[in-house]
């Protein structure tokens, strides 16, 4: 049975300010590209059966240059949609709302193109996804390429856990997690591992 290979994208701007970027396509930094490639090394002797990438730019980015041919696009693997928290940090929405906290307080509604979702919109979409690539985990192992939060949602799901539960596995840019089994059960085997320096 193969793993589940877990890739959060590289640094972007808005992700280095600490905004939420759900559906906004905000390319890599400098910084997030040498996570990207650092992932490489790490990732070398992988031979995926399948590796699907969010359609968003810095997630295909990510892939190609840790060394990556992304075999398709899942829009399903896109990040959570804010809403109208989209390009704001969370300092910002608590100056209105005190206390506010993602997991347990969710979005407001945005404009047409970032109409928002909640937990259980994502955690649906992570449970598409889980659908579609388990057959393949027979045939070896798959590479997801996606965000910090619909990644962290989707593993709650691969634990059969609430997707709030998602909220606790804090996830950093450019990093490399693996998802697998333990006496048929599921597990995580590695997790937020970054690229060795040097």
């Amino acid at each position: 049975m193969g793993e589940l290979i877990v890739l959060r994208h590289g640094e972007t701007e808005w992700s280095r300010d600490r905004r939420h970027t759900g559906r906004t396509d905000v390319p890599l930094t400098a910084a997030g590209e040498a996570q990207a490639r650092a992932l490489a090394p790490a990732l070398a002797g992988l031979r995926p059966v399948k590796v699907v990438s969010s359609p968003a730019e810095r997630a295909r980015r990510t892939a190609e240059l840790a060394g990556l041919a992304v075999d398709e696009t899942d829009p399903d693997l896109w990040e959570w949609d804010y809403g109208g928290y989209e390009g704001i940090t969370s300092e910002e929405i608590r100056a209105s709302r005190p206390g506010w906290y993602l997991w347990d307080d969710g979005v407001i509604p945005g404009d047409a193109d970032h109409p928002g979702e909640s937990a259980g919109q994502v955690g649906k979409r992570a449970d598409n996804v889980l659908t579609r690539v388990r057959p393949l985990l027979a045939e070896g192992d798959v590479v997801l390429v996606a965000h910090g939060h619909v990644l962290r949602v989707l593993t709650a799901r691969w634990l059969g856990l609430d997707p709030t539960d998602g909220r606790l596995f804090a996830l950093g840019t450019g990093t490399v997690s693996t998802l697998g089994h333990e006496h048929d059960r599921p597990v995580i085997t590695t997790w937020n591992v970054p690229p060795r320096s040097g």
